[in-house]
């Protein structure tokens, strides 16, 4: 599997982006030569390499209330600060990306019968159209949502569950039935036990995992059903469906199944990866974190392009699309050059399997929490422009 993974690949740094220089790191795009895999000739391969690459609208309408907010178009801004303009859609396309990701939670603004609030949709829908008329592929989708009584993946809840995803994809498509194929639908995010044990054990071994993994199963056919009944250009929508956690493992399992689908060729695999862990995600007080990652270092490397690889012979080989809807690494001490690289080889190693990646950025820039920030919402400017030129430089064109 090495042999197979490493056999085409020729790093070669442009500057001394991955040494320290007086205390701190320089930063350069690095030169990545990998050889591309062959992808079948499919319309919804084709698709996804349109998509080319992404950027999430983190921590917006993805934010869940408290007992703070006294107005539901507040939460908006609970978790990132500043309400979305027109400025920050633009500033994305001109920055050359081709697909923009709006996550979005509901529960907040739906009443008993999950009818959701108009005003809370219709600001969904202007922030979608501003995306939409810039050409970008948008993609949304129930986010932060995993909680009983609304939508929990397992058997005891299975039944509210399925209730509450119709409910919200029928409102959904019925609001966008004549947008074309720009908009994409995305079922669960990280659909999962949340708040147990098994909240990222991605184990078909263990029985609960196993029985939340069925009910994701069930969830993502209710999720197909619901879209296509509800006519117009929902018939033939691209639809992204995960697995447990929407991680790589939990489709890469036996247990996951496709849904069955009255369209043909336009449902896609969606997974989220902050690999390797330690340098992604971890947090830096934590035993084995780490703020570097060495772009020649054959380990360091190999943690992605195995993931990759195993998305690529599993689906993308076979004609079924991936997207990395969620990607990224997190701002530790002085480490801007390492997490060009990783950002660099990351969305190289995707690009070449015929995968995009979507950046995660939650307009955190601090030294504290999960700071992915990337687009300094208020400016419209770029934090990072290194970073930025990283993500872009090695897409799929």
């Amino acid at each position: 599997m090495k042999r197979v993974l490493m056999l085409f690949l020729c790093v070669l740094l442009a500057t001394c982006g991955g040494c320290a220089l007086g205390g701190s790191e320089e930063a350069a795009v690095p030169e990545i030569n990998l050889s591309p895999k062959p992808v079948p000739d499919t319309e919804g391969l084709a698709f996804t390499r349109a998509m080319g690459v992404g950027w999430n609208l983190g921590n917006t309408f993805d934010a869940t209330g408290g007992t703070w907010i006294k107005d539901e178009m507040d939460i908006e801004s609970a978790w990132c600060g500043v309400k979305t303009t027109e400025e920050v859609i633009q500033a994305v396309a001109d920055a050359g990306f081709h697909t923009i990701r709006i996550p979005v939670s509901w529960h907040d603004h739906v009443d008993e019968s999950f009818r959701i609030s108009e005003k809370w949709l219709s600001r969904v829908q202007q922030v979608v159209d501003w995306a939409y008329e810039r050409g970008l592929y948008v993609i949304i989708n129930i986010h932060h949502d995993c909680e009983p009584g609304y939508y929990y993946p397992s058997q005891a809840e299975l039944e509210t569950s399925k209730a509450y995803v119709t409910a919200i994809w029928t409102q959904v498509a019925e609001r966008f039935r004549d947008y074309d194929e720009h908009l994409i639908f995305e079922n669960l995010n990280e659909p999962r036990l949340k708040d147990t044990a098994y909240e990222w054990q991605c184990n078909p071994r263990i029985p609960e995992v196993a029985e939340s993994m069925d009910c994701i199963n069930i969830l993502n056919q209710t999720m197909v059903d619901a879209v296509r009944a509800a006519g117009g250009l929902n018939e033939t929508r691209y639809i992204m469906v995960s697995g447990y956690d929407a991680s790589p493992e939990g489709v890469m399992n036996d247990r996951f199944t496709l849904p069955e689908d009255t369209a043909n060729d336009r449902l896609i695999i969606s997974t989220h990866a902050y690999i390797p862990y330690n340098f992604a995600l971890q947090a830096p007080g934590e035993g084995g974190s780490t703020a570097k990652w060495d772009i020649k270092n054959r380990s360091d490397i190999t943690v992605i392009a195995t993931a990759m690889e195993n998305l690529y012979k599993r689906f993308v080989s076979k004609g079924i699309p991936v997207v990395m809807g969620e990607f990224g690494s997190r701002k530790k001490a002085d480490n801007l050059a390492s997490r060009v690289d990783h950002a660099a080889y990351y969305v190289a190693s995707a690009a070449i399997r015929g995968i995009p990646c979507v950046w995660w950025d939650n307009h955190n820039f601090g030294n504290s929490g999960e700071a992915f920030g990337l687009l300094k919402r208020r400016s419209a400017t770029w934090e990072y422009p290194v970073l930025l030129e990283a993500i872009l430089a090695y897409s799929m064109k």
